[in-house]
């Protein structure tokens, strides 16, 4: 039995028992059922309000898991991705690391011909040299124009 027909049976004994409500204690009986019938709407209806927020919390739920997926990154530290996961890590060549705030970005040469990005986690303009070579390699073929290429 719900709360409303708990109230609903109350008021039902209440008017079964034919009290005088011109007394003092029949006033206060009314008055006490009156105040328990609107409890027992307002309890209603955030009920449904409620129940109605969790669904559509659900669904938001639902979606932010969507788009996590969409969103997740590979963890991997190596030029060589081989996590496991279904990842861009092939895409990325270079790992930068914000000296403000010391998060790492993977970058890769369309980035870094660019000149400058922005810190996704402070907003720092990060700016690329790319007039040195930044491979190791004397047969650099990165693009990075750092060795003259024929």
């Amino acid at each position: 039995m719900n709360i409303l027909e708990r109230a609903s049976y109350l008021r039902g004994l209440f008017d079964g028992l034919e009290i005088d409500t011109s007394t003092k204690e029949g006033k206060l009986l009314v008055a006490m059922t009156e105040v328990i019938d609107e409890l027992c709407e307002a309890v209603s209806d955030l009920q449904q309000i409620t129940d109605e927020m969790s669904d559509e919390l659900d669904e938001v739920a639902e979606e932010l898991l969507e788009l996590e997926g969409a969103f997740d990154e590979c963890d991997c530290d190596d030029d060589e991705c081989d996590c496991g996961e279904d990842c861009d890590c092939e895409d990325f060549h270079y790992e930068v690391v914000c000296p403000t705030c010391g998060d790492s970005i993977m970058v890769d040469e369309d980035i870094l011909a660019l000149g400058k990005i922005q810190c996704p986690g402070c907003g720092e303009d990060l700016e690329f040299d790319m007039d040195e070579c930044i491979c190791d390699d004397d047969e650099c073929d990165c693009g990075c124009h750092g060795h003259d290429h024929e």
